[in-house]
C-alpha cells in the first residue's frame, strides 16, 4: 500500500531567511506530479517551486518555495 512521503514546504523570504510553512503527508501521486508543475497553492497563496531536497536521514522531501506576488 502507498504510504506516501512527508513533504516539508519551506519559504525563502526576500531577505534570504527560511520559514517553514507546513509539513504534510503527500501521496506518491502528488509527489510524482512535481515533475510537471512549477507552482503550488497553499493556504490560498501561490508559491514557485525553486528546488527540492530528499532528506534521507529524516525521511522527508523538502521543497524550497518563493511567494508569488500578484497585482490585484
Amino acid at each position: 500500500m502507498d504510504q506516501g512521503l512527508n513533504v516539508v514546504l519551506i519559504e525563502k523570504l526576500p531577505g534570504g531567511e527560511l520559514k517553514e510553512i507546513e509539513t504534510r503527508r503527500w501521496s506518491m501521486n502528488m509527489v510524482s506530479s512535481l515533475e510537471h508543475v512549477n507552482y503550488l497553492v497553499v493556504g490560498n497563496q501561490e508559491y514557485e517551486t525553486i528546488e527540492g531536497r530528499l532528506n534521507v536521514d529524516l525521511e522527508r522531501l523538502e521543497l524550497l518555495l518563493v511567494k508569488m506576488k500578484h497585482d490585484g
